[in-house]
């Protein structure tokens, strides 16, 4: 046989599976690029951008680089997924059998990545939420700065791991390192918090007796400072001044420090520290 006679078989053998993979390689891209603009106006239909502004999900969108539209990642997802799937499917039609092992491979890994990428996305989310709370967390209670996004980071890396591990990386090293960050981030939080709602106490303690010493309608004098007692809260006493202007001053200063009392002091004496006039 010639060497230009086995070619003609060849082609004869190769044409018919060449030519039917690339038509189905260019009628599945054209589905797929159909299927995800309809997939991407459904879900606007739907409202699923608003509700994922509401719920802050294009924060972490736009932190990922996705942008703000949750339907337009939905899209790309889809459309990257059931490329893949095309392609696969294509190349199958040669009946290439080094790649059939490779190809069955990479189907059966496209839904681990997908559910890894919806873990990640969720753990960008809730890392958000956390970092907002601590923020207002630690200006209500000095915290430090570096709080909020310590909290942020042992959240996503928690989040990290567990989509690592879905798509079937070894993570007991990651795993570990996660643990440590998690609980790094938990110790300083529970200082920090301690450490912040230490005064917060000291002063709630401070007022229950000054509530009891004082009396609204009082006179005191503390140092420069003299005027009338407004109003005992549970952190701190607000009076107004000879001057007419209204200060707040901590419960605990009215303990530590000397005051003078105009008139009769309430029933239960004076703290100590407090002296008559």
């Amino acid at each position: 046989m010639s060497v230009l006679q086995r070619f003609a078989e060849l082609a004869n053998e190769s044409l018919p599976r060449f030519a039917g993979a690339l038509l189905l390689l260019v009628v599945g891209l054209i589905a797929v690029r159909l299927l995800s603009r309809l997939t991407r106006k459904a879900l606007k239909v739907a409202g699923i951008d608003d509700h994922a502004e509401r719920l802050r999900v294009h924060d972490a969108l736009e932190r990922a680089g996705f942008g703000r539209s949750l339907s337009r990642a939905v899209e790309l997802a889809l459309r990257l997924t059931l490329t893949l799937v095309v392609v696969f499917a294509a190349l199958s039609l040669l009946g290439l059998a080094a790649l059939e092992q490779s190809l069955n491979a990479g189907v059966l890994f496209l839904p681990r990545l997908i559910a890894a990428m919806a873990i990640l996305l969720v753990g960008l989310v809730l890392g958000g939420f956390t970092r907002e709370w601590v923020e207002r967390l630690a200006a209500q209670m000095s915290l430090p700065p570096s709080l909020p996004p310590l909290a942020e980071a042992g959240v996503i890396a928690v989040f990290a791991v567990t989509a690592l591990a879905q798509i079937g990386v070894p993570t007991s090293m990651l795993a570990a390192v996660a643990g440590v960050i998690a609980g790094a981030a938990a110790l300083t939080f529970a200082l920090a918090f301690g450490l912040g709602s230490r005064d917060v106490a000291r002063e709630a303690s401070a007022g229950r007796y000054v509530s009891g010493a004082f009396r609204v309608g009082q006179r005191i004098g503390l140092g420069e400072l003299r005027g009338e007692i407004v109003s005992i809260e549970a952190a701190s006493t607000v009076l107004e001044t000879d001057e007419g202007g209204r200060v707040r001053v901590p419960n605990h200063m009215l303990l530590d420090s000397v005051v003078a009392i105009d008139g009769d002091p309430p029933s239960g004496g004076v703290p100590a520290g407090a002296r008559r006039v």
